[in-house]
């Protein structure tokens, strides 16, 4: 017998329950909206699915941009006992028929922008999905009359709430079926107790909900203590996120590593005002160590660099406000238990690198109808990550990139992330991802994709340069053996450099 869990009740439910309706649980630019107001609107588009014959365990897709319908549609998709499927409302019509053949969601919540890519991914499949364009005026008279008083469903806590997908950087995303008790679980942990997320604090994130890592910290953290989420629909750059914050005057920010580059880079950026602000997150990605230096130098705002995964939902090894390491992801979140281990479950000795396992009550149920990948990932209550970590004698674990991603150069290991915080620390670059590329022997050697900073007039001359800044700084193997300047790297569907397309020159 499982206890009886809904998450739409531990995250706003409760809150109106105990009498915290009237504040505020949304700040847009359209103003602010209470939970009262969240807790009646989620009412509603639960009635609108449960009309179309959406029920307990059903699973509904939302591709919508950040704001309150957002909010109110999980909310209410999670308050029928039904499932909630993120994806990214930007996807390709491509990505889309994916996502759609893979879940079979019986309806899709989406917004009048994405309308007809969706029309055109579900008319070339057999799944029948019922989609719902929100937004529009006829929408918003058609759901304002609709009777908001629908009972919570009980679920459990190990009954599915949320897919979420694996943010790895080839090929398709994995769903990772998560339950209402993870939620509550990292919640508690991480959240309220790593985080120390409580009532006055006004979260800001850099990615969108869609993530599970904003899902997490800029809506069910803040939810779960009356505390404020400030949401926006477009896209994020250093401007955008600077104006935001001195608009709202967040506490906590959520970030990537890579809009830290670009908020460190901004040509203004030390006369920007980030005061409101008592920390910030990172996660995602690996922070280079360079980036950290020049955040702390240019802003004084503790970085809170971790690392988490969907299969054990959000951070689980993490620095803490008042204890900081550059260069490190910190300590082990209270409540996980993590290990870095041989390829057969051993102990790898403190200081060698290996490959993390983690346990904890946030363990997904597994990979959605992939029973191979969920057996070689989920084994006796663990997870075993590909991700490369290690331990040193205090406890601070230091990540060394994925397994998939290490580069073996002249019979030695190259994690990139230590070539690419080298050539972050040249003046020349602002972004940088490195991989292995085969040469014409079949050798795998490292290459560099870069952004520079300024345009480059000549770029073999800035080539030898950085291939010798790496030279004098790292091991001689570990320099790159070539060096390719981009406008842009190719993201993933969760915006993370997508290595496997640059590795294989699709570019």
């Amino acid at each position: 017998m499982h206890d009886t869990l809904n998450i739409f009740n531990h995250f706003l439910g409760d809150r109106v329950g105990e009498g915290q309706g009237r504040r505020r649980a949304l700040l847009t630019d359209r103003g602010a909206t209470t939970y009262d107001e969240v807790f009646v609107a989620s009412g509603r588009f639960a009635r609108l699915l449960q009309e179309a014959g959406i029920g307990p365990g059903d699973r509904v897709l939302i591709a919508l941009p950040d704001g309150e319908d957002y909010v109110a549609a999980l909310f209410g998709i999670l308050r029928l006992g039904a499932v909630v499927v993120m994806v990214n409302p930007q996807l390709p019509v491509e990505q889309i028929r994916y996502f759609l053949t893979y879940t079979e969601p019986k309806a899709a919540l989406i917004t009048s922008s994405v309308e007809a890519p969706f029309t055109e991914a579900i008319s070339s499949i057999t799944v029948e999905c019922a989609l719902t364009v929100t937004g529009t005026p006829e929408f918003k008279d058609q759901i304002s009359v609709l009777n908001p008083d629908v009972p919570a469903y009980s679920t459990s806590a190990n009954d599915p709430a949320v897919f979420l997908f694996s943010g790895g950087t080839t090929g398709y995303p994995k769903g990772v079926v998560q339950t209402h008790g993870s939620f509550k679980n990292t919640t508690s942990l991480y959240g309220q107790g790593t985080l120390g997320i409580g009532p006055d604090d006004v979260t800001l994130s850099v990615p969108k909900l869609f993530f599970g890592y904003a899902t997490g910290t800029n809506l069910f953290f803040p939810f779960s203590v009356g505390a404020t989420s400030v949401l926006f629909d477009e896209r994020c750059t250093a401007d955008v996120l600077f104006n935001r914050i001195l608009k709202f005057r967040p506490t906590v920010l959520i970030n990537v590593p890579t809009m830290v580059n670009s908020l460190v880079s901004h040509p203004q950026a030390d006369s920007k005002d980030l005061s409101s602000l008592r920390l910030s997150t990172s996660a995602g990605e690996a922070l280079p160590v360079e980036l950290h230096r020049r955040w702390d130098d240019l802003f004084g705002v503790p970085l809170l660099d971790g690392l988490g995964t969907a299969e054990m939902w959000h951070i689980f090894i993490s620095n803490r406000p008042d204890d900081v390491q550059p260069g490190t992801l910190g300590r082990v979140v209270d409540g996980f238990e993590v290990r870095a281990c041989n390829p057969d479950g051993t102990r790898v000795k403190t200081g060698d690198v290996g490959t993390m396992r983690v346990r904890g009550d946030s363990l997904a149920l597994g990979y959605w109808r992939d029973e191979e990948k969920t057996a070689a990932a989920f084994k006796d209550g663990w997870f075993v990550s590909g991700d490369m970590i290690s331990f040193d004698e205090k406890g601070y674990v230091t990540y060394a990139g994925r397994s998939d991603d290490m580069l073996k150069i002249s019979g030695k290991w190259l994690s990139p992330q230590e070539l690419e915080n080298c050539l972050l620390q040249h003046e020349a670059v602002r972004e940088v991802a490195v991989v292995g590329i085969p040469t014409r022997d079949g050798l795998i050697k490292p290459s560099a994709f870069i952004i520079a900073e300024r345009i480059v007039e000549d770029r073999d001359r800035l080539a030898s340069e950085l291939q010798r800044w790496a030279q004098d700084r790292l091991e001689p193997y570990k320099y790159p053996r070539s060096v390719h300047f981009m406008e842009d790297l190719p993201r993933t569907h969760l915006g993370k450099v997508d290595r496997g397309r640059l590795a294989r020159g699709e570019i």
